[in-house]
């Protein structure tokens, strides 16, 4: 185990891995994208963080970056290269996946995305 110096970190990358994500690829999806970030020689500048189910399961691979505040969706392994040279380097979001963004306003939905549920309303 290791406790990481983030003092040079920029971004977060979270990777969802829970069943949904699994069962399309997400492991591999996790690799790929860990192997391109030291590829592209950013080990320190970006942090990469397995998760739990992140509650877009249509969505699955679901990757979500900060500061920038953008969900991904239907990401695979052979993104991977070009994800983090577009996002991570370049600063752009990949085309076609964003499902979500960070406006003024909260989480503005993006593209194909499914529009989903609130949570209070499953709970009822």
């Amino acid at each position: 185990m290791s406790t990481w110096n983030l003092s040079r970190t920029k971004q977060h990358v979270f990777l969802c891995n829970g069943g949904s994500c699994t069962r399309e690829g997400a492991e591999e999806l996790t690799k790929a994208i860990r192997a391109a970030i030291t590829d592209a020689g950013l080990d320190d500048q970006v942090h990469t963080t397995k998760t739990m189910c992140n509650g877009r399961c249509e969505d699955s691979c679901v990757v979500i970056v900060y500061p920038e505040g953008i969900w991904y969706r239907k990401m695979t392994p052979q993104l991977a290269r070009e994800f983090v040279l577009k996002q991570l380097v370049g600063g752009e979001p990949l085309p076609g996946h964003v499902s979500h963004q960070r406006g003024e306003n909260g989480f503005e939905r993006a593209g194909e995305a499914p529009e989903g549920i609130f949570k209070s309303e499953k709970k009822k």
